[in-house]
């Protein structure tokens, strides 16, 4: 079972706008998409379950799409509001930065975009740059 936290820092426009960019510039828009704010261990959970990996993660993205032409929604991105917060206080920034920065990665990822090496990771962070600076 997912369990959503509140988040107060974004507003559900400002987080919507975030992926609609994101999808736009990775060429998938009009996707539509859910998202989930959830805890740490939540996502954590989730990233054991469906990665097999038991670590930390800030952001999870599924396309339904690839298995269900009839999915609605068509895709959802976690995001751990958990995690944006404890990173942007480690580095001094403001929460709401971060949670936009993890919506628009996964929103890319949903594009095919992928940080797991070092060159597709490179055009990951400059998307996200691109995406970003079009965020009011």
């Amino acid at each position: 079972m997912t369990r959503a936290v509140e988040v107060h820092e974004l507003s559900d426009a400002d987080a919507a706008a975030a992926v609609e960019e994101a999808l736009s510039h990775g060429g998938r828009p009009g996707l539509r998409v859910d998202v989930v704010f959830v805890d740490d261990p939540t996502l954590q959970r989730m990233h054991e379950e469906f990665l097999d990996d038991p670590s930390l993660t800030d952001v999870m993205a599924f396309d339904y799409t690839e298995t269900d032409g009839d999915a609605d929604p068509e895709a959802e991105v976690f995001v751990s509001a958990d995690r944006a917060r404890a990173v942007a206080l480690e580095r001094g920034e403001e929460s709401r930065d971060e949670l936009l920065l993890y919506l628009v990665h996964g929103a890319l990822h949903l594009c095919g975009l992928d940080d797991h090496e070092d060159a597709p990771r490179e055009e990951m962070r400059a998307a996200e740059r691109i995406v970003l600076s079009r965020l009011p």
